[in-house]
């Protein structure tokens, strides 16, 4: 696909984010629109799936460790077509498939149920594992963000992917510097990942999280590496697309009134209208 295609759908999924977040009057608006253009990028260009078949078995998998930015994968999900645009509205709502983390047992294509921090790396390296001794091709995807790897769980999956040679597993780090209550430097920083990455036997690329010519070079390239796994940590910008929530730790976690949903709004607007004069 056109990168300008992919920039397209890209800023349509940030749309949807914000609609899901604003009607929940709840959620995760700042890490969702940072990992935006990564899952638009895996599920409208790299990864083998097919919506009109969820459940297919030779489907590629992915993993959102980092479950609190579920909007951004059922924004991604929809705009593939696998469930109503219409139902985003009904994200967190009592009854409704979309919940505030994803649960593979509602949600058509969510492969993991996930949530707490630190485990779905874990369900991932157990799915790339499964797929090598049953000798099926599909690939496995594990997104995280870069506070997640605080999580001491995060290491011991990464010791033994490394170690088993799980060539078929890809971990992106949603590298966006930001956590729940300040920056990732002055919590608990796991820099540098790319060093670390490579001390526990995954390949590691760094990337812009933001440009799809990069984020492809890198996902093609890991195909291409045979005995480890991938590890692309792809340096992002919190609440990226909406000026008033780049960068800021308070819309982590804060829903916008309709005020604010309408500036961002107008603000997506725009951006889409100057990529379709591109």
């Amino acid at each position: 696909m056109e990168k300008l295609e992919l920039q397209k759908i890209a800023n349509e999924v940030r749309k949807d984010i914000l609609t899901e977040v604003y009607h929940a009057k709840s959620g995760h608006p700042g890490g969702s629109l940072s990992v935006a253009d990564i899952l638009t990028c895996l599920y409208f260009e790299e990864m083998n799936v097919d919506p009109k078949n969820p459940g297919w078995a030779d489907r590629d998998r992915l993993v959102l460790s980092k479950g609190h930015a579920t909007p951004a994968l059922y924004a991604v999900l929809a705009e593939k077509g696998y469930f109503p645009k219409e139902e985003l509205k009904t994200l967190r709502a009592l009854g409704s498939r979309l919940q505030g983390h994803p649960n593979m047992n509602d949600t058509p294509g969510v492969d993991m149920t996930s949530g707490s921090l630190g485990q779905g790396v874990s369900a991932a390296v157990g799915m790339a594992l499964s797929a090598k001794l049953t000798g099926d091709s599909y690939r496995v995807y594990a997104v995280l963000g870069d506070g997640e790897l605080e999580e001491g769980q995060v290491w011991e999956a990464m010791m033994f992917a490394g170690n088993k040679g799980l060539d078929n597993l890809v971990v992106v780090v949603d590298s966006n510097g930001i956590q729940l209550d300040g920056t990732v430097e002055e919590i608990n920083s796991p820099q540098p990942i790319d060093e670390k990455m490579k001390a526990f036997h995954l390949h590691p690329i760094v990337v812009d999280g933001h440009d799809f010519d990069q984020l492809h070079r890198a996902f093609e390239e890991a195909k291409t590496v045979k005995g480890c796994p991938t590890a692309i940590i792809a340096k992002t910008v919190k609440g990226k697309g909406v000026s008033y929530m780049e960068n800021q730790v308070s819309w982590h976690g804060t829903a916008p009134n309709q005020e604010q949903y309408e500036k961002a709004m107008e603000e997506l607007e725009k951006a889409g209208e100057a990529l379709c004069q591109m």
